[in-house]
């Protein structure tokens, strides 16, 4: 490959990195570039670790005979003992951590490196030469797991790399890396924000809805829903049973809200506020009595696996509301929340707690039920007027007819 040409390609990976190109586009078009300037190359796996509830990291393999897409693999965590654990300790990569080096050189032609997991990967066809290169990270610029990243280069050759292929690929590589990089730490901002704030929300803020005191006024469905029982569950049973039962539970309630197009807002312990929107009031209504339905079905299958393990088990207990809030940015100057705020949600959360009085899982507002579809509001009784504590005025409730309860939940109208 010529010096002018690596100079081409780096000002390239420069340029896409800047733009912000998804890394597997960067990895099909810089082995395309390669490949015209004369760089013969059977694969490429790039690997950068993430910050990420689930996935450790990423890995993008390109292989010339399907160069038309770049597979992307979400690996889990390397250290739980696994088959994912022993391909890590056969990798080319853990070789370069173990051994504190920034590059391997495999002659494969010569039996050398035949063992690596990489190679084990790309080699489709007769391999003659191996190189991994790993970038390293500042320690202050390290998140989580995120301290390099890894390149793992495979030609098939005859006689392997040339001098002139090494001297390329270790110029290509740098620049190639802070792009992968610049893509991936985009990605861990929108997956925090999201993880953390839920869809919606990190959409607004990471389009600039960051400033302190700026909110708008929304006309929402309000879904605030509780664990019963949850504090005689924590009073006696072990301790290290709390938190599975909270995950176990705020995963079935979570799934349920966003899946049936609902933004969770805020956990407070074993509560959820969620809120859901839409232009016309009964579809918003509809989507949240969809969450609840789906809530119920799959409820009784972890309670039924909870039970068989003998763990403790638990019910959600659930308000919903129709009403106006402001949506946006509240706290101080160094640490904001974005949730929603206003008289509508404290009368949600004191509805959400009159189930435990009345010993029912739902309880609907008035104005719900005035905004509900037609067709559902056969299905609910009145409950009666109800004084909320905190609420200036009674508030009617209703809720599913019991007669209708054995029956399952909510059917769509």
């Amino acid at each position: 490959m010529r010096d002018a040409d690596i100079e081409q390609h780096c000002q390239w990976l420069t340029g896409a990195g800047l733009e912000g190109m998804a890394e597997p586009a960067l990895l099909q078009q810089m082995c395309e570039r390669c490949a015209a300037s004369g760089l013969r190359l059977a694969g490429v796996i790039v690997i950068i670790d993430t910050l990420h509830p689930i996935h450790e990291g990423r890995a993008f393999i390109w292989r010339r005979d399907r160069a038309e897409a770049v597979e992307v693999v979400e690996y889990g965590r390397t250290d739980r003992g696994d088959d994912a654990t022993d391909r890590w300790h056969r990798s080319a990569s853990f070789r370069m951590v173990a051994d504190d080096v920034a590059e391997i050189r495999s002659r494969l032609s010569a039996g050398e490196g035949l063992d690596f997991a990489e190679v084990e990967t790309l080699a489709e066809h007769a391999p003659t030469d191996f190189l991994a290169l790993r970038h390293r990270f500042a320690a202050e610029a390290v998140i989580g797991e995120m301290d390099s990243v890894y390149s793992h280069w495979l030609t098939d050759a005859p006689g392997g790399f040339s001098d002139a292929d090494l001297a390329a690929l270790r110029r290509l590589t740098p620049p190639l890396a802070l792009a992968i990089k610049s893509a991936a730490l985009a990605r861990i901002v929108a997956t925090l924000a999201e993880v953390y704030l839920g869809a919606g929300a990190a959409q607004l803020v990471l389009q600039g809805r960051i400033r302190r005191g700026v909110a708008e006024r929304i006309h929402a469905v309000l879904w605030f829903s509780d664990l019963r029982g949850y504090t005689t569950i924590t009073d006696i049973a072990p301790p290290d049973e709390v938190i599975p039962l909270l995950n176990d539970y705020a995963e079935l309630v979570i799934s349920a809200i966003c899946e049936a197009g609902g933004d969770v807002l805020k956990l407070m312990g074993d509560g959820t506020l969620a809120v859901f929107q839409a232009d016309d009031p009964a579809v918003a209504c509809r989507a949240a009595l969809q969450a609840e339905r789906m809530l119920r079905e799959r409820g009784r299958a972890i309670d039924a696996a909870r039970r068989a393990a003998g763990r403790p088990v638990t019910s959600v207990y659930l308000g919903l509301h129709v009403g106006e809030v402001f949506f946006g940015n509240i706290g101080s100057e160094s640490r904001l929340d974005f949730t929603v705020v206003g008289p509508a949600v404290n009368e949600v959360a004191r509805i959400a707690s009159m189930c435990r009085s009345v010993d029912r899982d739902m309880l609907l507002s008035s104005e719900f039920v005035a905004a509900m579809p037609d067709g559902e509001r056969a299905d609910l009784v009145s409950l009666g007027r109800f004084a909320l504590r905190g609420v200036g005025r009674p508030r009617e409730l209703f809720t599913l007819d019991p007669r209708l309860v054995a029956a399952g939940p909510l059917t769509e109208g």
